[in-house]
């Protein structure tokens, strides 16, 4: 089991996001062009990392850069980013729901939380896949794609992922990225 994730300034996710991904036996990390010292963070706590920039920045390229850093001898890859935490025992759940034909694992996901410290909004997240036959499309609100039309999602019962977001971080590149994946794809739903 691989984690791999992308990441720029999140100094302030690293030890959080580490204890939380601990249950994983690869934690790999692109580091897009941090200014703080998420790199160094990372790597004394053990995560392999490499930084490159993504020239022209696209959230789907820069994710298919990092699952590139994933051994190739993984069996399950899951996609996290460093704001987001599992709740402990998340392998031992994702092991007992993956079968032999299983390709992607669907998880509960709660996105936002209530002032009040209660979940806001949660739905179920499949960034959870095998290691090959995947790649990431759009430039931004990225999504997986499966090669092959012989998948098979299982649910991965009792894996909570929550998300904390930085709501200091702007997202002004959203609207261009959005525009961006609307030209290329214009009859895609999601879009």
């Amino acid at each position: 089991v691989a984690v791999y994730a992308i990441c720029k300034n999140e100094a302030q996710f690293v030890e959080r996001w580490m204890d939380s991904m601990s249950e994983a036996d690869q934690v790999a990390v692109l580091d897009t062009g941090s200014a703080d010292d998420t790199v160094r963070r990372l790597m004394d706590r053990g995560a392999e990392v490499v930084t490159e920039q993504i020239e022209p920045w696209r959230f789907d390229v820069a994710r298919n850069r990092a699952l590139e850093l994933v051994s190739p001898q993984a069996d399950i890859c899951v996609c996290t980013d460093l704001d987001e935490v599992f709740h402990p025992g998340w392998r031992e759940k994702l092991e007992a729901a993956w079968t032999a034909r299983a390709t992607q694992a669907r998880y509960r996901y709660t996105w936002s939380f209530n002032p009040d410290g209660s979940e806001g909004v949660v739905f179920w997240a499949e960034k959870i896949h095998a290691r090959y036959g995947y790649e990431w499309v759009h430039p931004v609100h990225e999504v997986l794609a499966y090669e092959r039309p012989d998948y098979e999602t299982v649910l991965a019962e009792g894996i909570q992922l929550d998300h904390h977001a930085d709501d200091t971080k702007p997202r002004s590149q959203y609207l261009p990225l959005l525009e961006m994946s609307v030209a290329e794809c214009p009859n895609d739903d999601r879009n």
